[in-house]
């Protein structure tokens, strides 16, 4: 009887995204809703800052548990750290404690975990997982492409500071300055820098390896990296409303680092004709130089379309004076914050002008609406890059010799899209893998396959 019972016993699965990106909590969430349709328990991990200071406007519409851990700045979070090398260090002293004192609380209350499914950030999970004889999978939030190249500066394979191109196997041709900052702009002593190549430190002790892209995407260098590791390809990892349709109710994330002004922008888009809006984000971290935001708003504000720009609450101080009330009374609106997933499904939209984070490069690649890049950091340049010339769904936005997008080449990109021969094309692109993206996750789907490989093991091992 007692084996009986264990073979039924449904599997537990703790989820640890990176804490203070809503671009490495969403997947995760998504992640863990589909484990919840198919008998999985699941907790989502975070820490004591993120969840106290999102918790007054989230509601969490699934049965995924919160728990929250210490990263030693439980007041301010990581924008209260001395820097990115002091946030890091801290986390991950006061982080390991504080999960494995986590672990022993659920195991003391009579919960089982199966496994624990880390951010590849966050690497010490892993480390910590072991101790407790806890199977593990490292989850990469980022492009298999930027994976991929981070994977060979790590083994030397790319060395730094590099030359003029890359070329390595699965890749096209890389110039120098469409590889993420991190390599083009290579600082030994940079935290985030050792962050992003160590993710590679540990991985091939993780018994899975999982990523937030989906096979079709990327066939060429998913199929290098399956090589190498148990890779479960899980995505997009989008809200089932918004593709498969067969998670009923599955229509946000449901966990937000900002609140929304989400009648304002909805009845806003209602009133605006079929694919006439430029939507406009840069989304939760990303801060702007005021000559930037000068140049975004005189282009927005002289190419005749309607457009919708989210300006961080922090970030509005930087806008023209007199922006946007008196300039852009009638076709323009400026919000602090929206329902992205919401906006971009809407038909009124026919142009994402975006930073090119790989959660808003995905939301766009399956929800078929076509691009405007603006990278600024990190994986950006090289998401630009694959949706422009792999992808074919959108044009970048180059930058002048100061790193700044001038008004006339961003409303010459947006008028290209909106009104050009390219949109035509970008929009067609963007409707054929709008079409991919739900089948893969529907059932008999590649990333469906990857899922429900995933669970018969956890299945077969409670």
């Amino acid at each position: 009887m007692a084996g009986k019972d264990k073979v039924n016993k449904s599997p537990h699965v703790l989820l640890f995204p990176y804490p203070s990106s809503q671009g490495h909590i969403n997947p995760f969430i998504q992640f863990g809703k589909r484990l919840l349709s198919k008998g999985v328990k699941t907790t989502l991990i975070t820490t004591i800052y993120t969840l106290n200071s999102t918790l007054s406007h989230n509601n969490n519409t699934t049965s995924i548990q919160i728990k929250a851990i210490s990263d030693g700045f439980d007041e301010g979070g990581y924008a209260s750290a001395e820097s990115a090398e002091s946030y890091l260090k801290t986390f991950k002293e006061t982080g390991s404690k504080s999960l494995a004192d986590l672990i022993k609380n659920l195991q003391s209350e009579g919960n089982t975990i199966d496994a624990i499914i880390y951010d590849s950030l966050i690497i010490w999970a892993l480390d910590v997982a072991k101790d407790f004889g806890i199977d593990c999978g490292s989850f990469l939030t980022q492009a298999c492409c930027v994976n991929s190249l981070y994977y060979h500066v790590h083994k030397g394979l790319i060395s730094l500071p590099m030359g003029a191109t890359i070329s390595v196997p699965g890749l096209p041709l890389f110039e120098r300055w469409e590889t993420p900052s991190f390599v083009h702009n290579y600082e030994p002593n940079d935290g985030w820098s050792q962050t992003v190549f160590g993710q590679f430190d540990n991985i091939d002790q993780a018994r899975w390896v999982f990523t937030n892209s989906f096979y079709e995407l990327e066939e060429e260098v998913i199929t290098w990296m399956r090589k190498m590791w148990k890779l479960k390809v899980v995505g997009p990892t989008l809200p089932s409303m918004y593709l498969d349709k067969r998670l009923e109710g599955d229509t946000g994330y449901g966990f937000n680092l900002f609140k929304a002004n989400h009648n304002d922008c909805m009845n806003w888009l209602s009133d605006k004709p079929k694919e006439s809006v430029v939507y406009v984000s840069f989304g939760s971290v990303i801060t702007l130089e005021p000559e930037q935001m000068e140049e975004i708003a005189l282009g927005l504000s002289s190419c005749d379309m309607n457009f919708l720009w989210v300006v961080r609450t922090e970030e509005q101080e930087k806008l023209p004076k007199g922006f946007p009330d008196v300039k852009i009374p009638s076709k323009g609106l400026v919000v602090a914050w929206c329902r992205q997933l919401d906006v971009l499904a809407h038909e009124s939209v026919g142009c994402f002008v975006t930073h090119c984070g790989f959660n808003s490069t995905l939301e766009a690649v399956s929800l078929g609406v076509p691009v405007v890049g603006m990278p600024q950091v990190s994986d950006q340049t090289t998401n630009a890059k694959l949706l422009d010339e792999i992808w074919g769904v959108g044009v970048r936005a180059k930058a002048d010799e100061n790193g700044i997008v001038r008004s006339e080449t961003l409303v010459s990109c947006i008028k290209k899209i909106m009104e050009g021969e390219r949109g035509v094309v970008a929009r067609k692109n963007a409707a054929k893998w709008r079409e991919l993206a739900k089948v893969v996750v529907d059932e008999g789907g590649s990333s469906e396959n990857d899922i429900d490989g995933f669970v018969f093991e956890l299945s077969h091992k409670c």
